[in-house]
């Protein structure tokens, strides 16, 4: 199971497939997640048809952790990069968090219309509606479909696809507002962790 959280960790790279997009759509999710600062819940992953569950903390601009609860691993954004730690191996591998999907979700202000990130198609069903999306220049690598409930609006999972077709679910649960985390809670404590990449305005 840690290979299929090293995947995942390397598929939030993913991005492409055109369709139809509806804008209303993409103005309603725009909306939500530039009004969220912080969230914490749970979440189950799956892969191939297997599960793993743990917590998920989310703090705008640039914050992220994954918990996994049967497994020695962390996912961890600081502002700057991502990091995926293996306590086991007590090792750390480390991407821009620009460069990565799930740094779409985290940035100081979210533009799904007019910035590098390119809707590909939307669509929706009677309590939840999708927006497909890839950055710009990385077309080709993957998709990365974000569900949304509509009443209210509300994250409720993602899926991202990489190029060969390997899919990773995510479903979060019992989402709630959080903003009082810790001063530390998106530093690895292990490791003093220091950022490789520098940042960028997305997170500033």
């Amino acid at each position: 199971m840690k290979r299929v959280c090293i995947l995942f960790f390397c598929v939030l790279c993913a991005t492409s497939a055109f369709g139809a997009v509806d804008k209303n759509l993409i103005a309603r999710a725009e909306k939500y997640l530039n009004s969220v600062t912080g969230l914490s819940g749970d979440f189950v992953q799956t892969n191939n048809g297997k599960n793993e569950t743990g917590t998920f903390s989310m703090l705008r601009p640039g914050r992220v952790r994954l918990d996994y609860k049967n497994m020695p691993v962390q996912l961890m954004a600081d502002g700057a990069d991502l990091y995926f730690y293996d306590k086991s191996l007590d090792q750390i591998t480390t991407v821009p968090l620009t460069s990565t999907p799930a740094g779409i979700l985290v940035r100081k202000k979210i533009d799904l219309q007019n910035a590098d990130i390119h809707v590909v198609d939307t669509s929706e069903s009677k309590d939840n509606f999708t927006l497909k999306m890839n950055l710009r220049g990385q077309e080709g690598l993957g998709n990365m479909s974000v569900v949304f409930n509509k009443k209210p609006v509300l994250l409720n999972s993602w899926t991202i696809v990489d190029a060969v077709g390997n899919k990773t679910d995510v479903k979060f649960n019992n989402l709630k507002t959080k903003t009082d985390f810790g001063k530390n809670y998106f530093q690895i404590q292990r490791h003093k962790t220091i950022s490789t990449s520098g940042g960028d305005d997305f997170y500033d």
